[in-house]
């Protein structure tokens, strides 16, 4: 990475922070949180704040001024998984000048140290100003699930639309990956395992709880003996 990009990583990631920028919105009909636990829970303080990389990266765009000397700004849309997510920023991961030629870039944002409730994906977006006269003629941005790389630039790509945020699966029946519905239940009330591509912990009536750890992309579901969920949670 050179001296002028580095500064400029530094700059934007300091005003971001000191903004507390919040980029997220609710993405296209969304509804309030169901309930869920930890949903009660306090406001986190500025230290109980973690960075994370976002859920799904959806687009990664590279817009070039031609004033001023040339800038050129790396502009990535995602999604995370609540709105306790803040402060959107790209972390370079690239050192030096790249073989290949791509900056390669993590979609991160800050979350508190604690569940979220279950609801709509959220809208996030994050920009990275690049100094003119920079090595790269590509940009790949990286996320919790997938990768997309820019092979042009200035230049716009868009990735896949994310799916199946389980805003709305308490009190369904939970179908795992070679299970069989409940005999007469309808389409409408089953979540099936295998609709749901993200990181996954399935917590049955007679499971214990081995540890905790914390991952804010990871969908928590809460089985009854009859396999409905009666509990769910980011975390």
């Amino acid at each position: 990475m050179t001296r002028s990009l580095l500064f400029a990583v530094v700059c934007y990631f300091a005003a971001t922070w000191a903004l507390g920028v919040q980029a997220q919105q609710p993405a296209t009909g969304a509804k309030p949180p169901a309930a869920g636990y930890g949903q009660d829970a306090p406001p986190p303080s500025p230290s109980e704040m973690v960075p994370w990389p976002v859920l799904l990266v959806t687009s990664v765009e590279v817009l070039r001024s031609t004033h001023g000397g040339g800038l050129d700004i790396v502009r990535a849309r995602g999604v995370v998984t609540s709105s306790g997510w803040g402060a959107p920023h790209l972390v370079p991961i690239t050192r030096g000048e790249p073989v290949d030629g791509i900056l390669d870039l993590i979609f991160q944002g800050v979350v508190p140290a604690s569940p979220a409730p279950l609801g709509a994906f959220m809208a996030f977006e994050a920009l990275l100003p690049v100094a003119a006269g920079h090595p790269y003629k590509g940009v790949r941005v990286r996320s919790a699930s997938n990768a997309i790389v820019l092979k042009t630039v200035p230049g716009y790509i868009e990735g896949a639309t994310p799916k199946a945020d389980c805003a709305s699966c308490l009190g369904k029946y939970f179908v795992a990956k070679g299970a069989t519905a409940p005999a007469g239940a309808a389409s409408d009330s089953l979540v099936r395992e295998a609709d749901l591509p993200w990181k996954l912990r399935i917590i049955k009536p007679t499971d214990g709880l081995p540890n905790y750890a914390f991952d804010p992309n990871r969908l928590t579901l809460v089985l009854s003996e009859d396999n409905r969920i009666v509990d769910a949670a980011w975390d």
